[in-house]
């Protein structure tokens, strides 16, 4: 009898992130897991120029559907821009279908219910500042919390993104960082990619990023802890 194997499905919009999600995964979900990777940069690309779309709507539904059908026992989609997209898409599928940024958010709250209840959300493009924003709000309004959000896109680094200057990117966020720290309990980076900034910083305050508690998520929700 053949057994149908475990299956996580994640979706991209930049290539790069499939192999480091997959690192990320690994002492989480053992590699008798199967692991399909969907990357659609136009997703991300359409976002920065013309916000989350019709389209881009209907074509993270069919990516969502096309997992499922290929096996996958939940969905984790990596993009904070596109993250409004998932959650309708996840009302169309059987699976559960999962944000990345969504433990990030309600960890925040959390800091900040126990301090000021100040949040500083940073993102490199405005196409996720939104979004993030949002869905941290929504977070508070679930705990029954009163934060209070200040938002800001660091100027420059997408741009040097762009460029492919990861070094300025990273100096340009951890400057930020250092910026927000005072008048926050709490920083949250809006974008994956912004994580390996957070160590640029010399503070004290918390700053949290997405990928961690996004694959924390999608293993939890694989239930693949007993195969380790």
């Amino acid at each position: 009898m053949t057994t149908t194997p475990t299956t996580a499905g994640l979706l991209h919009t930049v290539a790069s992130l499939a192999t480091v999600f997959d690192g990320m995964l690994d002492p989480l979900v053992p590699r008798s897991v199967r692991r399909v990777h969907v990357v659609d940069p136009w997703l991300l690309a359409t976002a920065r120029r013309d916000g989350v779309t019709r389209g881009v709507h209907t074509a993270v539904e069919a990516h969502v559907a096309h997992l499922e059908r290929s096996g996958a026992d939940a969905v984790l989609v990596t993009c904070s821009s596109i993250g409004e997209a998932a959650d309708a898409a996840g009302a169309t599928v059987g699976i559960p279908v999962l944000r990345v940024d969504a433990p990030m958010a309600a960890d925040a709250v959390r800091i900040a219910a126990a301090g000021r209840g100040r949040i500083a959300v940073l993102a490199t493009l405005t196409s996720t500042l939104g979004p993030t924003t949002r869905l941290v709000e929504r977070a508070a309004a679930s705990a029954g919390c009163t934060v209070e959000l200040s938002s800001r896109v660091v100027a420059g680094a997408a741009e040097a993104a762009d460029a492919g200057d990861r070094v300025r990117v990273e100096a340009l966020v951890a400057a930020a960082v250092s910026a927000a720290a005072d008048d926050a309990d709490v920083i949250v980076l809006a974008q994956a990619s912004m994580a390996p900034a957070a160590h640029g910083a010399a503070i004290t305050t918390p700053v949290l990023s997405s990928p961690e508690g996004g694959v924390r998520a999608l293993a939890a929700a694989l239930g693949t802890e007993h195969l380790l």
